[in-house]
């Protein structure tokens, strides 16, 4: 009783699972991988907070607290949580909606909008809904992300060409008002980020543990204090707060919550997606642990309620800086302790460093950053593939490029569903034939030189029967014995991939069996689940079709068929293929 209790805390508290058992030699590589991604966070954060139309500090709030929460509670042992583009993006996009009057109330907005994301995430954890985000398919997610780098990196340009562009999610806005600003760049600005873009891609070439986004920013600031750029009209982050965070209590009327409501749920969705999808692309490689998407979704709650309460705005786990994380050598969580040391650090002593730090220097950081999310391979791959699941990730992909971030991700959430559905309605029926020699019987549209009985027919339905599909293997089924050159005699139903029946599918089975019979053509029944059964017997459908027409396997039917087995034979198996227990596995 009491292991059982101290199991159920530590998963609850998956710290206390691994930090017990730490290893020495597992230190340094969370030192260095910690230090690492701590440098990459500090120019991240200001610049994925400028992304969301927050000052630059909150960014940094949004890397302290809740990645120690994540690291207390999170079951990935490599998952970098903070502020990313992609929640950042839509922080923007779902703010911008509401009737903001000042700077104060656009944090307000910002600050209740992370507790939000933190309330559903914990409470989808709590009732064990992490299936949920299974409804936003690969295809999906790919289409959506891709669109989304690709407006992030967009909106960035107002600070890499230092013009004038309005807030806008929607491709064509945002295009066309650059056309019509692009003679108001402002060169210095431009170059700056130009080559701040040229380091950060190809820093790594120098060496794989250049830290080029600290780089950049140093050189940026170098710069501007040593020319004295201001003067020449350069756009820098200016003063940044220094100290810890204040604690606040978010306090949520009801209009702040119809308002934020949505956007919520989308990036708590989001946001789980990205995440949860990171970390088992990482965890796959460290088979020293099991990832929980439950407990995930509880961790993530607690980290934007960390957010939330330390003026920080929404998080999740993010795609670089994960993979940096784990190539750096992370074994546990204690190397995102380490990162968010190096976060207050910064905080508590040299904020001052910021004040020459360019605007586009923030932009190229964030551009880059999320070049790597626009994936050309997938679509391409698709096409060849799977052209339904191409034509799925195109249209959430021109969707979320034309009306939006809220609205692409609905509409590949309803997409996802309606192919479900549609694949769902139309399942892989075949009819059987029996390989010569043999008691194995295969499709006979797939398979030559089957032995085929022109009056029997053996038909395998790969799927539920239920409401939305009865129609479908109705018609097809009607179709097949119409295709008949002769009278078919018998129906034998292989049952082996049904895996429910529900009570449309029930009736109509029941008024297929009758019909037939009335007509001459006799039905039975082989390899029946015991779920599918306790169904059958519920709605007395193995009544009607009589225990003596339900057996084992093929065989047997045919056999019993062809009048070539012995009733004794058949009387001893019976109660192997009809036997229901309801209520029971």
């Amino acid at each position: 009783m009491k292991r059982a209790f101290v199991d159920n805390i530590k998963s609850k508290v998956p710290i206390l699972a691994w930090l017990p058992d730490y290893k020495r030699s597992d230190l340094q590589g969370d030192i260095s991988a910690g230090v690492t991604v701590g440098i990459m966070l500090i120019p991240q954060g200001m610049a994925y907070a400028m992304l969301a139309g927050l000052p630059p500090i909150h960014g940094l709030y949004a890397a302290t607290i809740p990645l120690i929460l994540y690291a207390i509670f999170g079951t990935s042992r490599q998952l970098a949580v903070g502020p990313v583009a992609m929640v950042s993006l839509l922080t923007a996009a779902g703010i911008a909606g509401l009737d903001v009057n000042s700077d104060e109330q656009y944090l307000f907005y910002a600050i209740a909008l992370a507790f939000l994301v933190g309330a559903i995430q914990f409470s989808m954890g709590l009732f064990k809904l992490g299936f949920i985000v299974n409804f936003l398919s690969h295809p999906v997610i790919n289409g959506f992300t891709s669109a989304a780098a690709i407006i992030i990196g967009l909106s960035q340009v107002k600070h890499l060409f230092q013009i004038e562009l309005p807030s806008s999610e929607h491709i064509q806005d945002i295009t066309l008002s650059i056309l019509r600003n692009i003679g108001d760049i402002h060169w210095i600005s431009f170059l700056i980020g130009a080559l701040a873009i040229v380091i950060l891609k190809f820093g790594k070439k120098i060496h794989r543990n250049f830290p080029a986004p600290l780089f950049v920013v140093f050189l940026g600031i170098c710069t501007v204090w040593m020319l004295d750029l201001t003067t020449a009209g350069v756009k820098v982050v200016g003063d940044v707060p220094s100290g810890f965070p204040s604690v606040i209590v978010p306090n949520l009327d009801l209009t702040t919550i119809k308002g934020l409501l949505p956007i919520a749920f989308t990036i708590a969705l989001v946001g789980f997606a990205e995440s949860f999808a990171i970390a088992k692309t990482i965890q796959s490689k460290h088979k020293n642990y099991r990832l929980k998407g439950n407990q995930e979704l509880f961790a993530l709650g607690l980290a934007n309620f960390g957010a939330a309460f330390f003026q920080g705005y929404a998080v999740t786990g993010g795609f670089s800086r994960t993979a940096v994380n784990n190539e750096a050598g992370a074994k546990t969580n204690l190397s995102s302790l380490i990162s968010a040391a190096l976060v207050i650090l910064t905080l508590l002593f040299f904020t001052g460093f910021f004040y020459n730090l360019p605007r586009s220097i923030l932009a190229a950081v964030v551009m880059v950053a999320v070049s790597g999310l626009i994936d050309i391979k997938e679509p391409l791959h698709l096409w060849k593939k799977d052209r339904v699941d191409f034509a799925m990730l195109v249209a959430t992909f021109v969707v979320t490029l034309t009306l939006g971030i809220e609205v692409g991700i609905v509409s590949g959430m309803v997409l996802s569903l309606v192919v479900i559905i549609y694949r769902a309605s139309r399942p892989h029926i075949a009819q059987l034939g029996r390989v010569p020699g043999s008691n194995v019987f295969r499709n006979i549209n797939r398979f030559e030189n089957l032995d085929v009985k022109e009056d029997l027919m053996i038909v395998r339905i790969d799927g539920p029967i239920y409401f939305a599909n009865v129609e479908f293997i109705k018609e097809k089924l009607d179709n097949w014995i119409l295709d008949r050159p002769s009278k078919v005699n018998m129906i034998i139903f292989n049952m082996e991939s049904v895996t429910n029946i529900d009570s449309t599918g029930a009736h109509e089975l029941n008024e297929w069996i009758n019909n037939w019979r009335k007509i001459g053509t006799d039905v039975c029944m082989t390899s029946i689940k015991g779920p599918v059964r306790d169904v059958l017997n519920r709605w007395a459908i193995l009544e009607c079709i009589g225990a003596d027409h339900v057996f084992l396997d093929d065989v047997t039917a045919v056999s019993v068929f062809d009048q070539s087995i012995d009733a004794s034979i058949i009387e001893k198996y019976t109660p192997y293929a009809i036997q229901s227990n309801l209520g029971k596995d």
